[in-house]
Parts: C-alpha cells; sequence; structure tokens
C-alpha cells in the first residue's frame, strides 16, 4: 500500500541541480572541459570545477534525480520508466531462454546514472582484480596506486567497526551502514557461521570473504547518488554547469596534420540542436553501453561497421564495443512459514519521515551479501558473491520487489548465487546511425560452461546455507522454479541446474570493458592506461567500459575512483599542482 503521507514527503525533497544553466545554453557557448553524464561524471565535473579558471560542462541525457529515488526502499522503484534506458540483449544463445534469449538491462537515465537506482553497497573488488589489470599491461592501476584514489572519496562512519587502514575520512561520499536491518538478515549471518561460509565485518579489511550486512553509500538513512555527493554541494560554483535532458548525438572532431583532435559535442534538448566547444577536453562517461555507441557514432570504431553505417571513419579503432562482460547469476526463492508481511506500513512511514530510520531506511534483505570461493580460483581471489532479496518496504502497485513475486501468501526471500569472474565476452554495435535509437547489445552471456559452473557452485553453497540450523525457525521450503525444457535431465543433477541456469538467467548491472583500458600494443585497446582513447589528441573515457574486466564486487565505489583518477591525470597534464582538494 502507498501512503499519501510518504508521497507528499519524498516529493518535498529538495531538486538538488536545476537545468538553468541548459535554458540559457546557446550554440557559440565553449568551456574548457566537457563530462558527458553517468555515474563517474558527477566525479569529474566536481573535480576539475575544483580550478577556478576551468569552465566544466556535465552533460546528462535525462533529467534530474527525482526526490524519491533518496528513499532506499525504493529501490528498483524507478526501473522500467522514464528514468530507465530499458536496454535488453538479444540473441543470447545461453542466458535468459526462457525470454527467447533477450535479457533486461536497465541503466539508469537521469543524473548521475544507475547510482540513483542501484543497491548502494560500497565494495572495491580485491587487489587481484588490480593486479589482473596491470598483468594486462596497464601499469600504474595496481592495488596499493588506485587505493589512495578509493580513500578520496571516501567518508566514512564505522571507523572503529571497521579499520582505519583501510577507509577514508573526509571525502565527499558517505559510507556507512543503514540503520535497519531485518531479523532474517542477522540469523542468516549465524547460519553462515554454522555451515562454514564464514562471517566477515568488513568485505574490503582483512578478511574479503564471508558475510556480511554491507556498508553502503547512503547518508543517515538515505541514498547519496553521485550527484547529491559530489555536485550539490559545489552547485554555486560559477564554472560548474549542468545541461539536464541533453541527448549527446555527436563527439566533434577534427584533423590538424596526422593528428584528430576533440573539439566538443552536439547534442538535442528540447527539440534542438546545441554545439559546445571543449578548449581543452571531452571526457565521456556515459558507461558501457552509450560509450562506445556515441564513439562509433563519432566514427571512432572498426571501420567496416562504420562503413556499414555510412559513418565516416575517423580513426579505425577495432576495439570500440567489444569486450563486452557482465556479472551473471541464478536466484533461488524460498518461502517462509510466516504469512507476508508488508514492510511499508504507517509505523515504518512515521520512523522515515520523522528520523529516517525503519524498514524504508535501507533495503531490507538486500544490504546483506556475501564473498566465497569456487573451485575454479583462490582465496584471494574470490569469484562468487551472494546476493539477497525480501523485506523491503516499496512502495509499488504490483509486487512488493519489482522481481520477487510472495508466493501462497508467505514471506518471500531470494538468495542469487553471481559469478564474479565471466569468461564469456559479448559486443555492442550500431543498429542504425540514428543517435537516437538503441545499439544492438549482445551480451553472450554464459556462453563459456566455467561460467555457469561458477554460478552452480554458488548454488551449491546457497542450499547448504538455507539449512543451517539458525534458520530452521523460519521454515524454509524452496519454491519450484523449474522449467519444463530442462525435465530431461535429472532433477538436482549437475546438468539440471546448468540447464536452469541457462533459462532463468538473473543478468546482474555491472556491465563493464566495452571501451577497454589496454597497452599500444593490444589491437583491442581503446584507452591507454591514462584514460586516453587512442587516436583523438583531447578525448578520454572513465567509466566502467574501461575496465578489461569487471572487478569480483559491486562496482560503483571503483566507477568513482575512476571518475577521481582521469580528473588528477587532467591536472596533472595540465601541470595543475593541487590536485587532491578534498570537497
Amino acid at each position: 500500500m502507498c501512503f499519501t503521507g510518504i508521497i507528499e514527503y519524498v516529493n518535498s525533497f529538495e531538486r538538488y541541480l536545476s537545468d538553468t544553466f541548459a535554458t540559457r545554453l546557446s550554440s557559440t557557448d565553449s568551456t574548457m572541459f566537457v563530462a558527458l553524464r553517468g555515474a563517474a561524471g558527477p566525479v569529474v565535473a566536481a573535480r576539475l570545477s575544483e580550478i577556478d579558471n576551468w569552465n566544466v560542462l556535465l552533460v546528462e541525457a535525462g533529467p534530474d534525480e527525482p526526490a524519491g529515488t533518496q528513499v532506499p526502499s525504493n529501490l528498483l522503484l524507478y526501473l522500467g520508466t522514464d528514468l530507465d534506458w530499458n536496454y535488453t540483449t538479444t540473441n543470447e544463445l545461453h542466458a535468459c531462454l526462457n525470454n527467447n534469449g533477450s535479457c533486461r538491462w536497465p541503466r539508469g537515465k537521469n543524473l548521475g546514472g544507475c547510482t540513483s537506482h542501484h543497491g548502494m553497497a560500497y565494495h572495491r573488488g580485491h587487489a587481484m582484480d588490480y593486479t589482473r589489470w596491470v598483468e594486462m599491461g596497464n601499469a600504474g592501476w595496481s592495488w596499493q596506486e588506485v587505493l589512495p584514489y578509493f580513500f578520496k572519496s571516501e567518508d566514512n562512519k564505522e571507523i572503529g567497526r571497521v579499520r582505519a587502514q583501510d577507509h577514508g575520512t573526509g571525502g565527499p561520499m558517505t559510507v556507512e551502514r543503514f540503520p535497519w536491518q531485518p531479523q532474517f538478515a542477522w540469523d542468516v549471518m549465524s547460519g553462515a557461521q554454522e555451515v562454514g561460509l564464514g562471517v566477515t565485518e568488513d568485505l574490503v579489511g582483512p578478511k574479503i570473504t564471508g558475510f556480511t550486512v554491507a556498508q553502503t553509500i547512503s547518508r543517515n538513512g538515505v541514498r547519496l547518488s553521485a550527484p547529491r555527493a559530489f555536485l550539490w554541494p559545489h552547485r554555486n560554483r560559477p564554472n560548474l554547469h549542468v545541461a539536464l535532458n541533453a541527448t549527446v548525438t555527436k563527439i566533434n572532431t577534427a584533423k590538424f596534420g596526422s593528428n584528430v583532435v576533440a573539439k566538443g559535442i552536439t547534442f538535442v534538448m528540447n527539440g534542438y540542436k546545441y554545439t559546445v566547444n571543449a578548449k581543452k577536453e571531452v571526457i565521456l562517461s556515459a558507461g558501457t553501453i552509450n560509450s562506445p555507441q556515441l564513439l562509433l557514432l563519432s566514427g571512432i570504431g572498426p571501420k567496416s561497421q562504420l562503413n556499414n553505417m555510412k559513418i565516416s571513419t575517423v580513426v579505425d579503432l577495432p576495439g570500440v564495443g567489444e569486450n563486452l562482460h557482465n556479472h551473471q547469476s541464478y536466484g533461488i526463492d524460498f518461502t517462509l512459514k510466516q504469512p507476508k508481511k508488508d514492510e511499508l506500513n504507517m509505523n515504518s512511514a512515521d520512523l522515515y519521515i520523522y528520523n529516517q530510520t525503519g524498514p524504508m531506511s535501507s533495503t531490507g534483505l538486500a544490504q546483506l551479501t556475501g564473498i566465497l570461493v569456487s573451485n575454479y580460483t583462490t582465496a584471494d581471489d574470490p569469484d562468487i558473491q551472494v546476493f539477497f532479496s525480501g523485506f523491503q518496504a516499496v512502495c509499488n502497485t504490483g509486487n512488493r520487489i519489482a522481481d520477487l513475486i510472495p508466493y501462497n501468501n508467505k514471506e518471500t526471500v531470494r538468495f542469487t548465487s553471481v559469478n564474479l569472474h565471466p569468461r564469456s565476452r559479448g559486443r555492442i554495435t550500431l543498429a542504425s546511425n540514428n543517435p537516437l535509437s538503441p545499439p544492438n547489445i549482445w551480451g553472450n552471456d554464459l556462453a563459456e560452461p566455467i561460467d555457469r559452473a561458477i554460478v552452480y557452485q554458488g548454488i551449491q553453497k546457497i542450499l547448504k546455507l538455507s539449512k543451517a540450523k539458525a534458520l530452521k525457525k523460519y521454515g524454509l521450503k524452496r519454491v519450484n522454479q523449474d522449467v519444463p525444457e530442462c525435465a530431461q535431465y535429472k532433477k538436482g543433477s549437475t546438468e539440471h541446474w546448468d540447464c536452469q541456469i541457462q533459462y532463468n538467467t538473473r543478468p546482474e548491472n555491472h556491465q563493464a570493458g566495452t571501451c577497454k583500458m589496454g597497452p599500444t600494443v593490444d589491437p583491442m585497446a581503446v584507452v591507454s592506461p591514462d584514460l586516453k582513447v587512442y587516436g583523438v589528441n583531447g578525448l578520454r573515457v572513465a567509466d566502467a567500459s574501461i575496465m578489461p574486466q569487471m572487478v569480483s564486487g559491486n562496482p560503483v565505489a571503483t566507477v568513482n575512483m575512476i571518475g577521481e583518477r582521469v580528473a588528477d591525470f587532467i591536472k596533472r597534464d595540465y601541470k595543475v599542482i593541487n590536485t587532491h582538494v578534498i570537497i
């Protein structure tokens, strides 16, 4: 049920940034730096605008984030709306077969992108993730070299419970636990300890495996999106500008001798076309799907594809759109013996309206997670994550959680096994040369058998956990999710699970790799280790698309780190001495 008081409350939240700059933008305006949207965009724009004489424009395809996104329990509520790019993959042969081989990939279409929609869990991946990056030829990206940039963003409010040497304080991004957790979460922790899966206080601390109630990017029971953390405190800077509802259609380039230079962008806003010149650089942070799409639309990418789309080739860069990968998962639903309870009620509404506590101040069971190790890796390089759903105080007109259906009027929870080390690779290609049309997305998820095998090992651990004595009081009963296409295999066999995983796939929203960072000797590298696009001066990419391999966990903190790093790379290149101003 949705209450009028709650709706009025969330609608009364402040609008954190307005589109006043957009209303006075003209095609002759020029600026020093142009940052193009997404989760990292606010980080880059805020850091570059620390330099008083650098005029910075952040261009966002969607509107400001609505007030309701700041309520943590509204997780997933805005997906599938106009605030979602509503992308889908096509021609999957080993994933989402229940949906004719098409997986849903929701992506935020608003200021701050997915930071207004994601689960807020704070995780950085692990040291081995960054060792892999360095081994791929990306000098300067080791764990010890990136750690200061995680610290720079962070303002951890739980020093003491977590170790000071593992976290930053004083940065713009608050990190803490939500004020409320369902008792079931703590009982799962007890169960994990009981069955030997382990627990940990801090997944980025000395013990990187086990189950924990995660720290989140939130502040006193309110979601802290990238614009709210990085832009809102500096909204009055005269050199920081934001254009909303502005869809970039092209990165404009010019050729000077043998050099190609990014000169600015063209975008459409309110039905009008605008051109903005960038005197220094364009920073593309549109995400794993849109960043390669914009490069391709601008003539930067595989020449054969550009020719097919009748786009003039500016730089023949074969890696653009390649190396697409995502974390893949499979969820198991359980009913509890207790009747379903609406966590959204007058009591929880009062707690949130007056104190920002109670069920609405959290994501319910989604704040619980576990990091584990399969037989395919080592203890210092975990490859399985367990996600949870349930006990969420969400306001919508249908199911209490967008994709978790209460069965038989019973409280229902989901345990999800996630493969953190996907080997399968897909690609992004243009469907047309119309910049307002979505690209073709072929995830190729789960094509490699080892990807399915890792998910299966996670399922085995989930089933073991569900039988823990600590959870016996709940009477967990597994919901039958078997599909008829898998009936040919013995129920419970490895082959049966392998089939189930391909039909009832749950792709995560952790896409990466399509503008891969790599050395000059890598023919499929799109950007250098300082994030410059090969073959184009004055153009960089700073988002999850540059990751040669996705980190082993929730990626948003890593995306913020990438934003911090590119800002420092730029300041270094332009010989700005003070590159560590804390905002």
